[in-house]
């Protein structure tokens, strides 16, 4: 399975520190989704990332970003649906009904599906789908080793996750929640060690 970190959409202290040193310590992917900043704001904190590992990050908004900086993905979602003239890199998408999965997963490289547990991050967030219609589906094919979990991931829930034949999840609150300046740094780190070893490449 692949694991992918999503950043918060607020910016946090320290925040190109911490990740930089989750990419610098094997993190598959990185998104930045910061749906409510400006592409100055955007464009300064890419700019505090190493560009070593610009090729394993995917941007969510300020497409012209992905060009300047030669990013290795974009991320569309119901903001930014279409993929920028030209672009060469890896394409992933948001979906949140099992239709939109089966629509958009053969124009991605991979697609999140959520939320499929409760939220950490967005309270009152609810899973949107039930085991029977997630094992359905898994049958089906839909969900497959392009099909990225989303939504309320824990370290406990992996086996479950690989049960059903997903390629991947993607942590947003479990990573972050008790993040809060670089003093938290190896925590965090401890924590995606931690997560690395539980069958992740």
């Amino acid at each position: 399975m692949n694991l992918i970190i999503l950043t918060t959409p607020n910016f946090l202290p320290d925040e190109a520190e911490a990740l930089t040193a989750l990419l610098s310590h094997g993190l598959y992917r990185l998104h930045l989704r910061k749906p409510g900043c400006t592409e100055a704001e955007l464009d300064a904190l890419i700019r505090q990332l190493p560009p070593v590992y610009y090729s394993r990050i995917s941007l969510h908004d300020h497409s012209p970003l992905q060009a300047r900086y030669r990013l290795g993905g974009i991320h569309l979602n119901s903001r930014n649906p279409d993929v920028p003239a030209g672009f060469q890199g890896l394409i992933s998408r948001s979906c949140h009904t099992l239709g939109e999965a089966a629509r958009y997963a053969p124009l991605t490289d991979y697609y999140f599906l959520s939320p499929i547990f409760d939220s950490i991050s967005k309270q009152g967030y609810r899973a949107g789908f039930t085991e029977q219609q997630l094992r359905q589906a898994a049958e089906q094919g839909i969900i497959n080793e392009k099909t990225i979990a989303l939504g309320g991931v824990t370290a406990d829930k992996l086996p479950y996750l690989a049960s059903l034949g997903f390629g991947g999840a993607a942590f947003l609150g479990d990573i972050w929640s008790g993040y809060h300046s670089r003093e938290d740094i190896p925590d965090v780190i401890e924590h995606f060690l931690k997560l690395m070893g539980r069958g992740f490449r």
